[in-house]
């Protein structure tokens, strides 16, 4: 790898491959500690006590951190940068993991998982909108969506770590194994440098740090140029501006469509259904017939395909574009819920047609959403908003992200049991109809385009223009 002077003036690696590596890897740290979780759940009581309702503490406590990790990201991406951001989320998730391996009480297992999540938080908001803003335009979505498949990966290698530790009954270890990705996280990204667009923006005499990492990034000093023109055009507007950036800025006449646009995004993403066969799966496939091992293996395999099914959607994310691979995958998974929703109602008696009709609906939704609405979240969200306002709707939209999820996670127990599946796979159905109308009427393309192109044409004025 060659070598050379980064914007601090330490001596860098100039691969660009390691900036997507360590900037994704929190992906895995995401998908690790949300997975984890549910094999160790089965062996912590043999140490510490955990009545019906700690147990949904233990769970649900990291999506309450990550809902205050995320709202704190936006102001502290704007002070502290992307990149140390991401650092101190590494140092976040190694403290928290550490201290739920080692708990040896309830509350300390509801509290470090809380500091896990707030790694997650953080995680999810900034490292979308770092490698958002490092990435060529022409391969953006690609590079951003690596997140989603790290990700899916970190969900897969968590199953494979309870597997591995279920026989010593080893939850301490199935959790505290996570460190290591998490110290990889904080010591290789310090190591990267830091969004160009950052530096031009908030750094006093940012611009030709700028310029060293865009020419670095884009191997010649004629594309760095032009793209930092974009960017001083766009710094220099929003200099202009004498009010800060608040919250209300969002719902100013100017944004409140792209917010509400970002909004519906995360909305949808969740209340299509996927958490609910993420976490009830063999539940499901249990009530069908299926044995508890070939249930399990059977949610194996269905994680197996949401990682693989994650690899086509990066290819065609900045190929087929945003729009087409969301409006796919909404069908994909409306046809799914249907199937799903009539092979529950129809009344079949257990037996090999209900077993494979419920296997196929789960593992065609899981494709569906896997190649389209898992990893263009993550790349249209940062996308959507301008520079001045980018961290702080970012951040927004991801804190409501995290409140969606824990919502749909914490309500479909009580209407699976009010309602039965068949009804609530009903439900998905038209939310994922609707997920399609969304994407048809509202949603932007953005592939190709540059972050300061697709603000102008959204807001219809130059960019950096008055909220």
């Amino acid at each position: 790898m060659v070598v050379g002077s980064g914007p601090d003036g330490r001596r860098r690696g100039t691969g660009t491959a390691a900036i997507w590596f360590f900037g994704a890897l929190g992906g895995i740290l995401w998908g690790f500690d949300t997975g984890v979780i549910s094999g160790a759940l089965l062996y912590i009581p043999d140490d510490i006590p955990l009545t019906p309702l700690l147990k949904g503490c233990v769970v649900s406590g990291l999506l309450v951190g990550a809902m205050l990790g995320a709202g704190l990201s936006g102001r502290l991406a704007d002070s502290l940068g992307r990149r140390r951001l991401i650092f101190a989320g590494g140092v976040v998730f190694v403290v928290g993991t550490l201290g739920a391996a080692l708990g040896v009480s309830a509350l300390m297992l509801v509290g470090f998982r809380f500091v896990m999540g707030i790694g997650v938080g953080i995680i999810s908001v900034v490292v979308p909108m770092y490698l958002s803003e490092l990435a060529p335009k022409e391969i953006r979505g690609r590079l951003t969506s690596l997140m989603q498949l790290l990700v899916t990966i970190g969900i897969f290698l968590a199953y494979v770590t309870d597997y591995a530790f279920s026989d010593s009954h080893g939850w301490r270890w199935m959790i505290g194994i996570g460190v290591i990705p998490a110290v990889l996280l904080a010591v290789g990204i310090y190591t990267q440098p830091e969004s160009p667009r950052w530096l031009a923006a908030h750094k006093t005499g940012g611009e030709a740090d700028a310029r060293i990492v865009l020419t670095r990034l884009r191997g010649s000093q004629e594309a760095a140029d032009e793209e930092l023109a974009e960017i001083r055009e766009s710094v220099a507007s929003e200099a202009r501006q004498t009010e800060p950036v608040r919250l209300r800025s969002l719902l100013g006449p100017r944004l409140r469509p792209i917010f509400v646009v970002g909004m519906l995004l995360v909305f949808f993403q969740n209340f299509v259904g996927i958490n609910t066969i993420i976490y009830y799966a063999p539940t499901l496939l249990t009530n069908v017939g299926f044995g508890t091992s070939n249930a399990i293996l059977a949610n194996v395999a269905i994680g197996a395909v949401n990682m693989v099914m994650t690899l086509p959607g990066m290819y065609l994310i900045d190929r087929a574009g945003r729009r087409p691979l969301l409006r796919w995958g909404a069908l994909g998974m409306c046809g799914a819920m249907i199937l799903l929703t009539v092979t529950n109602l129809a009344g079949l008696g257990q037996g090999s047609l209900l077993l494979t009709l419920t296997l196929v609906g789960i593992i065609v939704y899981i494709a569906s959403f896997s190649i389209s609405w898992g990893p263009v979240q993550w790349v249209a969200l940062p996308e959507l908003f301008p520079l001045r306002i980018r961290a702080t709707g970012v951040a927004v939209c991801v804190t409501f992200n995290w409140l969606f999820n824990m919502a749909v996670a914490l309500a479909f127990p009580s209407l699976l049991d009010i309602f039965g599946a068949g009804w609530n796979f009903l439900f998905f159905a038209v939310m994922t109809f609707l997920a399609f109308v969304f994407v048809q009427r509202l949603l932007p393309e953005t592939k190709g385009r540059s972050l300061e192109q697709i603000e102008r044409d959204l807001t219809g004025e130059p960019a950096g223009a008055s909220t």
